[in-house]
């Protein structure tokens, strides 16, 4: 009979225990974060609400505060990445609660205090609610870095499920508040109360964030056994790169000159960093053009015959059906991809002899769900441009999209950490997101030209008192969106044979 070795320290048990409670405690707040973080998604709701139709914004306009608040995740992406990889994941949260509360704070009070009427439009209102949209932007970015790099570096071996379930949750957030919305802040006429809604974003936002300051941490990792290993593919003829980590492959083959990352300088000069920029650059942006204009997008098209006394309420309706369609796509992909990518294609890391280590046996390449994802987001925008004739066929492109963007940014973080290092991926995720951050700025505004050049009845401002009507409102946008995942699936394929062995 054999016994268990015997605790050698005396607080090891003690240690133990305590470090499962702090990793139960960062998971629980890791949680929140995430289902609290996405209140700029909910902006379709707010666009559609009585309220807002007060500042009499142009289309542009509208475009221009939500994009305030995407454009808000990504210029300091690379500094909040920095931040978690020297600091900690609770200084992230810490600045989340300040900027969320401030922004959602700022944004209800510019509501409550607004004058009921007003015969021109104001340029100061409209620019300070930019401002207080960008500051919540700020703070889904710091939130949301928060949360996943503290799964991710808290459970390096299961960094795909890991991130895949702390962006499900993300993904999962905008759900969740518009039911909030829908329930506690909606009207008999299904009127959304901005200013309240927006005041306990706020409230809720700060309170949750100030606890995932206290609690979250990164613990030190456990030594792992190597099952696997491969050289490095830069010291690896490109065409024996694929056998690499077969089980016949010697564990100490010869050295082989092992590239370092430590720098952005190391990263920014290799040009596969270049093609997969180009990647998220249209994929994701295009992703992000939807997401936030998908009530408009959704009311172009004729709905079912109502009573004109519904009609208002089942508008609102459709644009939140739509939201939480892209909300659940967008989360059951990143639950179910994560997990999938981790079984066939498990996280390669670095050995210092020059070695990918691998916990299990490679079957197929990440890189294949980042091909997947581009050509599921074409065939969207292909459906919505020659298929849909209703509001009742929107339910697929929703989906489509929300797939495709939840797949792609559930991949990207360990696609990074295979290829430039675990010890600065995030820094390195947050220099990949400026791309998106020029892709939504882009569309988004090609969506808005389109759209407010094809309205027909506006004033000398360029305000007009309803949404563009018809296909021609977006169909020569989507065109030019399935023509660039097009051309992002291309250089996905093109990454997925230069990395093949890799990832």
């Amino acid at each position: 009979m054999t016994y268990p070795a015997p605790d050698v320290h005396p607080g090891g048990s003690h240690r133990m225990l305590s470090r499962r409670s702090r990793l139960t405690l960062t998971c629980i707040s890791v949680a929140l974060n995430t289902t609290t973080a996405g209140g700029i998604f909910t902006f379709p709701l707010i666009a559609e609400s009585s309220d807002i139709s007060r500042f009499r914004l142009t289309q542009p306009q509208l475009s221009t505060i939500v994009l305030a608040g995407m454009i808000g995740q990504y210029p300091f992406a690379p500094v909040v990445g920095s931040a978690v990889d020297r600091v900690g994941p609770w200084a992230c949260s810490l600045a989340a609660a300040i900027l969320f509360s401030t922004g959602f704070g700022l944004f209800s009070l510019e509501f409550r205090t607004f004058s009921e009427s007003i015969s021109q439009p104001s340029s100061g209102s409209f620019l300070r609610l930019v401002f207080f949209y960008f500051l919540a932007g700020l703070g889904t970015v710091t939130s949301y870095f928060s949360a996943l790099f503290s799964a991710s570096k808290n459970f390096p071996e299961y960094s795909g499920l890991a991130a895949g379930v702390t962006m499900a949750l993300f993904g999962l957030s905008p759900l969740i508040l518009s039911f909030f919305a829908s329930t506690w802040f909606t009207d008999a006429q299904g009127d959304l109360n901005v200013s309240d809604f927006t005041a306990f974003l706020a409230i809720l936002t700060g309170v949750v964030h100030i606890i995932g300051a206290i609690t979250m941490t990164v613990e030190v990792q456990p030594k792992q056994d190597v099952l696997y290993t491969s050289p490095t593919f830069g010291g690896l003829p490109e065409d024996q790169a694929g056998e690499a980590n077969s089980e016949a492959t010697p564990l100490l083959p010869k050295k082989s000159g092992l590239q370092t990352y430590d720098r952005v300088w190391d990263v920014l000069r290799d040009y596969h960093f270049w093609v997969l920029a180009l990647v998220v650059l249209l994929a994701l942006g295009s992703c992000e053009m939807v997401i936030a204009n998908i009530g408009t997008i959704s009311l172009a098209l004729p709905g079912l015959p109502a009573p004109s006394a519904l009609a208002y309420k089942a508008r609102v309706s459709t644009a939140a059906t739509q939201v939480r369609l892209l909300s659940l796509s967008n989360t059951i992909s990143r639950i179910t991809i994560g997990p999938m990518a981790d079984f066939v294609s498990p996280v390669a890391s670095y050995l210092p002899s020059g070695l990918l280590a691998l916990p299990r046996q490679h079957r197929v390449s990440r890189v294949a769900f980042l091909l997947g994802a581009c050509v599921l987001m074409t065939l969207a925008f292909i459906w919505m441009t020659f298929g849909v004739t209703s509001q009742q066929g929107i339910w697929a492109f929703s989906i489509g999209i929300g797939i495709a963007y939840g797949s792609i940014f559930t991949v990207l973080p360990s696609l990074i950490a295979s290829i430039w290092g675990n010890t600065t991926l995030a820094r390195n995720f947050g220099l990949i997101t400026y791309f998106p951050f020029v892709g939504t700025s882009a569309f988004s505004y090609l969506y808005a030209f389109v759209a407010s050049a094809a309205t027909e009845t506006k004033d000398g401002d360029g305000y007009s008192e309803g949404a563009c009507v018809g296909k021609h409102c977006w169909s020569v946008t989507f065109c030019i969106c399935a023509g660039c995942g097009l051309v992002a699936a291309s250089c996905s394929a093109f990454l997925w044979k230069r990395w093949r062995g890799q990832v």
